[in-house]
């Protein structure tokens, strides 16, 4: 796969590397490029993994499947983001969740172990990537800490609210368009969809919010 290294510098984890500089990371670092295409696995949970991936196009789902089948998204991981990091950083290797394309969709992956070895060319950019991964860290759990507010209310409206108020102040407007599609949104907030679409038409039909497929617009302040 061509490497496109304007795709590649817009991710976080490049900050602060020149462009004319990535070439070099990606030899360093053993990064290899791979495609996926819609609904593809990426991993499978129980797989044993040693890169940690960066979508480059597209985006994936962060997937737990329970004894049942049933499937809950614990996140999208999207252009430019990471997935797997914890599980390579901190040394587990198996992975516990399922990470599937959600379109068509490239990434890079590449050897943790190999950013934090200092390497025979003295390579400066070992230590902006860890500054860099660090503070990813940090902002996936200040995600991951927002999705169980969601999900720790009572009732799948309060649920629902709860993430269209936080999406709202994300984006910095009352008219917002969200990463998931109705049964994925369900999946996400732990109900199930019949619920959420009833909860949804009641509320739209109450001027709390309108939305049109994946785009929202909260019509009463829910600050």
């Amino acid at each position: 796969m061509e490497v496109n290294f304007a795709d590649l510098g817009q991710s976080p984890l490049f900050q602060g590397i020149a462009e004319t500089e990535l070439g070099a990371l990606i030899k360093c670092a053993g990064c290899t490029f791979r495609s996926y295409g819609k609904s593809e696995p990426v991993y499978l949970a129980g797989d044993f993994v040693r890169e940690i991936g960066v979508v480059i196009k597209g985006a994936v789902h962060l997937v737990k499947d329970d004894a049942w089948g049933n499937s809950n998204i614990l996140a999208e991981v999207a252009r430019g983001e990471m997935f797997a990091e914890s599980v390579v950083c901190g040394g587990l290797g198996v992975l516990p969740t399922n990470v599937v394309a959600v379109k068509d969709t490239e990434v890079m992956f590449f050897d943790f172990q190999r950013i934090i070895t200092t390497c025979s060319s003295a390579c400066v950019f070992h230590t902006i990537l860890i500054r860099n991964m660090i503070s990813i860290f940090a902002r996936r759990n200040m995600l991951l800490a927002g999705k169980m507010e969601h999900i720790t209310k009572r009732t799948t409206k309060e649920k629902l609210l709860s993430y269209l108020s936080e999406q709202s102040k994300i984006q910095g407007n009352s008219s917002f368009s969200i990463p998931f599609n109705r049964q994925e949104l369900a999946d996400y907030l732990s109900v199930e969809r019949s619920a959420l679409s009833a909860e949804m038409s009641k509320l739209k039909a109450e001027a709390v919010i309108n939305y049109r497929k994946n785009h929202f617009e909260l019509l009463v302040d829910q600050q």
